[in-house]
C-alpha cells in the first residue's frame, strides 16, 4: 500500500476516483503475486473498486499486447477476478 500511495500522490491522483484495477498475475513469485492480490482485494471490498487478474497469456489471440490495451482485452475476453487457484497436493 505504501507504493500505490506514492504512486497515487506522484500522478495526482486518489483511490475515491478509481472505478478499476488491472493486476498481472504472473509471471512472477508466487507469494508476490499473492500478496498483490490480497492488497488488490482489501481496495475492493472497502473503496468497492473492481478489479480485474490477468495474465498476457490470456491475450495470445491479441499480439503483440501493450499495457494500454489491457482494459478493453479484459472486456474482450471477459476476465474478470481471475484469481489464481491453487493446486493442494497431499
Amino acid at each position: 500500500m505504501i507504493l500505490i500511495n506514492e504512486f497515487l500522490k506522484y500522478n495526482k491522483c486518489s483511490l475515491d476516483n478509481m472505478n478499476a484495477i488491472y493486476v498481472n498475475r504472473g509471471p512472477g513469485s508466487f507469494a508476490g503475486i499473492r500478496n498483490s492480490l490480497s492488497t488488490i482485494k482489501a481496495l475492493f471490498l472497502t473503496k468497492k473498486i473492481d478489479y480485474y487478474c490477468f495474465s498476457f497469456d490470456d491475450f495470445k489471440e491479441s499480439e503483440p499486447t501493450k499495457y494500454a490495451d489491457v482494459p478493453q482485452l479484459c472486456k474482450k475476453y471477459k476476465i474478470k477476478k481471475n484469481l489464481i487457484n491453487p493446486l493442494y497436493l497431499s
